[in-house]
């Protein structure tokens, strides 16, 4: 996509729209819209269904061979579909032999007993399209009852003994007070209340470091005290013991911020951490993958053990038994690439440890990539992050049975559904028979979000996307039983179920708005906050930076209000004939918009008809890359524009730099010291400049307050933001 193309579609909003591709950074940082582009100018559009016939047969893990014709297909075509077909695998309808034989092992039909009773099925609260629908029978047992998943008994997944362990458990069980035994009346007290959106705050700083709102549900009469709101971090939930061992380390630890973070996870609050970092990377996954097989093997339990409830219950006894959502997906996890996909998914099977991984072998072959295309000199949050496959088109869904994982099953059939943004995104807007299908996102009751601030990067309105269509009430049944529906499924109220948990390294105004509008959870929510010391303090090297504030009307306007100010203030330095000579100033953008608003005012300016300037953007191809560095090295260009997402993607080491003008401050405070810190410190290094010749400059308003804090400090950020006059300066 050209890139004054891309302007008209970025005119009217500052994320880009389009879609991002994969393999971005190989072909030039032009990560967004060529794939989109490209599947256009073929005339041709992916479609994303799960391709069954070749796994026909192979059950074991390592079984599937992926051929140099089919890869392709098989990474993003077959990893994940969302239609509700009849597989061709064992696990499905058997055939007319597997009959035979079930008929021969039924001695009751055989002598022509009467049939054991069926459990009477009410449908209220049922929309009425549901029962127009002509949905997919549910297969049931001799009983009439589900049956159980394949590798399943009721006998074998639910011990008895441990059923009465649990019950001597005085332990708080946060599972079965959220989702399996809620208080009806509170919980409708808490929906009203969360639905006004009527929070209780309480705040707790624990050191100078980091401090964590909670927000709770109040009541009416001002009554309602919930045990997780003032849950000491040292009590422990329950968990499946099998889990608990696992998770010993997490849960006896003395940090008190992972204290604090594993107990709002496994009480089921919302939660919004944003200090994930290199160090904390692994523990967040172990945790997230424990809470996750903690859940979806609680969530397998109790539906098994009222399958045994009701295959024993008398025939004049009813018994009513809500332990189920529309669909069967229960989790969601959205990461920004395939590696990342690869490290959870190795987290969980490492704490599962299965005895069978049906299509493992493709699963590696698809998502895993032992090749090291990083320079070791690239930055280490860099490598972890681009490190491996970097692809960002994929999904993913996995069936957990007692002593099984399978990789690529069907949505509708699986527990836990990864997938990155844009993947997920194109599945929902096409199923292939040229109909959206959001039904398998119904009932989700863990959705998490891990790397948020490299989502950012990608483009955030995908991450919005999938939030409008979460917990939707589905347009078919897709073999629901009805009886067996939770309430609030049926109410419409799943969205106040579901626990949101989101990691990111920082946090950005995106983000406290998926806090604001998207975290109504009745258990609570809580959010992390820190008093950054600022990065201006980490540069290595002692160079003049002057913070220039501006005034804005509204919101709306703030870009124009940005942009006029710095061409009547800052462009007029820049553009001196006696200074462009010895200048080289780098003007750095945080929005593509304004990059290429910047950039168009240059090129038809008569006022800088006589600059010469370059420019490298996310969609500037490689050649072009090259020609603006070197130009710019030499002095054939005075003015370089560079972009956030270009740096993001491509970590440029930008030589020759003498100025650096910040129209914007980065989202991400380690660009600043890499782009200050680092292109200026080698130019003083290895140029020998005086230090006077070298400086920065920096636009901000009150609207970038969380950029502000992480680079210059929490408590200088709010003298800059009250304190009179627009100009400070830092040495």
């Amino acid at each position: 996509m050209a890139p004054f193309r891309q302007a008209k579609t970025l005119a009217g909003h500052y994320n880009s729209h389009a879609t991002r591709g994969r393999n971005v950074r190989r072909n030039g940082g032009q990560r967004g819209g060529l794939r989109g582009k490209n599947e256009q100018n073929n005339g041709t559009t992916k479609h994303f269904q799960t391709s069954r016939i070749e796994e026909a047969g192979n059950q074991q893990s390592g079984d599937h061979k992926v051929g140099p014709d089919d890869k392709d297909a098989s990474s993003l075509s077959s990893e994940g579909s969302v239609n509700d077909e009849t597989s061709s695998e064992s696990e499905d309808s058997p055939g007319g032999s597997y009959n035979i034989l079930l008929q021969a092992l039924n001695p009751t039909a055989s002598r022509g007993e009467p049939k054991q009773k069926k459990r009477k099925i009410k449908h209220d609260n049922v929309p009425a399209s549901f029962l127009s629908t002509s949905a997919v029978e549910l297969t049931k047992d001799s009983n009439g009852l589900p049956e159980a998943e394949e590798g399943d008994s009721s006998s074998e997944s639910f011990s008895h003994n441990e059923s009465e362990a649990d019950e001597s458990d005085d332990r708080p069980d946060f599972f079965a007070r959220h989702f399996s035994q809620p208080d009806e009346q509170e919980t409708s007290l808490k929906i009203q209340a969360a639905g006004e959106k009527d929070w209780l705050t309480e705040k707790a700083t624990v050191d100078s470091a980091w401090s964590s709102t909670l927000k709770r549900l109040s009541r009416p009469d001002g009554a309602y005290s919930d045990e997780r709101s003032s849950q000491s971090a040292a009590q422990r939930p329950r968990l499946k013991p099998k889990i608990e061992a696992a998770a010993e380390d997490l849960l006896s630890s003395s940090d008190g911020l992972l204290n604090q973070l594993v107990s709002s996870v496994f009480s089921y609050q919302d939660v919004l951490f944003c200090a994930r970092s290199l160090n904390n990377a692994q523990a967040i996954r172990r945790l997230m993958s424990l809470h996750v097989l903690n859940h979806v093997s609680r969530t397998r339990d109790k539906v098994l053990k009222n399958n045994t409830r009701l295959s024993k219950s008398d025939d004049g006894e009813e018994l009513e038994v809500r332990d189920q959502g529309f669909t069967r997906p229960k989790v969601l996890i959205l990461l920004p690439t395939r590696q990342s996909c690869v490290k959870v998914v190795d987290t969980m099977t490492l704490v599962c440890n299965p005895e069978q991984q049906e299509n493992k072998k493709r699963f590696q072959d698809s998502y895993s990539s032992a090749e090291d295309h990083l320079s070791s000199e690239k930055p280490k949050d860099f490598q972890d992050l681009f490190g491996g496959n970097d692809d960002d088109m994929f999904r993913l869904g996995l069936k957990f049975t007692r002593k099984t994982i399978k990789f690529f099953s069907q949505f509708y059939s699986s527990d836990v559904i990864l997938a990155s943004p844009l993947g997920l995104r194109t599945a929902l807007e096409s199923d292939g028979k040229g109909k959206q299908d959001h039904d398998f996102l119904s009932s989700i009751e863990i959705a998490i979000i891990d790397q948020s601030d490299a989502l950012l990067m990608q483009n955030w309105e995908h991450v919005e996307y999938i939030f409008d269509h979460l917990n939707l009430q589905p347009r078919e049944a897709h073999g629901c039983d009805f009886s067996r529906v939770q309430n609030w499924y049926l109410d419409g109220h799943a969205r106040f179920f579901r626990q949101t948990i989101v990691f990111s390294a920082f946090n950005f105004p995106s983000l406290n708005k998926l806090y604001t509008q998207r975290m109504l959870n009745i258990a609570g929510k809580r959010k992390f906050s820190w008093s950054y010391d600022g990065t201006i303090s980490k540069l290595g090297i002692s160079v003049e930076q002057t913070f220039c504030r501006f005034e804005f009307g509204d919101a709306t306007s703030e870009p124009d209000d940005r942009f006029d100010y710095f061409i009547t203030g800052t462009i007029p330095a820049l553009i001196k004939k006696s200074s462009l000579v010895s200048q080289r100033t780098l003007v750095f953008f945080p929005l593509y918009a304004d990059f290429v608003r910047v950039r168009n005012y240059l090129a038809t300016s008569s006022s800088t008809q006589h600059v010469s300037f370059g420019s490298i953007s996310e969609y500037t191809p490689p050649k072009e890359v090259a020609r603006a560095r070197s130009h710019f090295l030499s002095g054939k260009h005075s003015i370089l524009l560079y972009t956030e997402r270009a740096h993001h993607f491509r970590r440029y080491h930008l030589k020759g730099v003498k100025k650096v003008v910040m129209y914007g401050l980065p989202e991400n405070p380690l660009f600043y010291q890499e782009v200050v810190g680092g292109f200026l410190g080698s130019t003083v290094a290895f140029a020998r400049e005086n230090l006077r010749q070298i400086s920065v400059r920096s636009l901000f308003s009150k609207l970038d307050l969380l950029k502000l804090e992480r680079i210059v400090g929490t408590k200088r950020s709010v003298s800059l933001l009250s304190e009179r006059g627009d100009t400070f300066d830092f040495v």
